[in-house]
């Protein structure tokens, strides 16, 4: 009888260890990202949603296209990177219709880059899945000094 009850309360330590994890893993709060990005764009907001929907804390800003052009330049964006917003999380840039996972890897690798950019406007990218058509692209990690690598490909 002894046993048995040694292991009943070893097996209520443990319940109560791990509904302890659970409260404190629901309380980490979602990464934020702050989208710079024109009120005329739909996919920019379609891009929203998707962060959104993968756990993201979005704050997003609409400005007009002569700052949003700003924001990348000084982030390191060069005119070839770009595409239609651009947004910061931690101390990276994300440029266009980035991956949600792929945003996720490099905050969880911190690799040493400025950012990544999806550039232009991918289709079959997240924001732009109008119409099922899907075109391959590459996310491309980038440094302030012009250095590049893919960081993804899709």
């Amino acid at each position: 009888m002894r046993r048995r009850q040694l292991l009943m309360a070893a097996a209520a330590v443990l319940a109560v260890g791990v509904g302890i994890a659970a409260v404190r893993a629901s309380q980490v709060p979602a990464e934020k990202i702050t989208v710079y990005k024109t009120s005329t764009c739909g996919c920019c907001s379609l891009w929203v949603k998707h962060l959104q929907a993968n756990g993201f804390e979005v704050e997003a800003h609409d400005i007009d296209q002569q700052k949003l052009t700003g924001i990348a330049r000084e982030a390191g964006v060069t005119a070839d990177l770009q595409s239609c917003h651009t947004a910061k999380v931690g101390r990276y840039v994300v440029e266009g219709h980035v991956p949600a996972a792929d945003i996720q890897r490099m905050l969880k690798e911190r690799p040493a880059i400025a950012g990544i950019s999806a550039p232009g406007m991918p289709m079959g990218s997240p924001g732009m899945e109008q119409g099922g058509v899907k075109q391959p692209y590459d996310v491309v990690a980038f440094t302030k000094s012009g250095q590049r690598s893919v960081f993804a490909k899709h």
